[in-house]
């Protein structure tokens, strides 16, 4: 008996090695050349950041920057 030979993903999945996602948006980005969404992303990562330390003891210091 033959194994059916599946779908296209699970052929394109085969043989790759896990990454993060990390990893995976920095490929995208290199593979079609869209680094213009870096600036974005840094954007959003700081944004991120600051709501994350508003909740603890640096708020206060974060307030005084703006």
């Amino acid at each position: 008996m033959t194994e059916p030979a599946g779908s296209d993903f699970e052929k394109a999945s085969q043989g790759q090695k896990s990454t993060s996602v990390v990893g995976e948006l920095w490929g995208f980005l290199m593979h079609t050349k869209k680094y213009w969404l870096l600036p974005i992303l840094i954007v959003l990562l700081l944004f991120g950041l600051l709501i994350m330390l508003s909740g603890t003891a640096a708020a206060p210091f974060i307030y005084t920057l703006f």
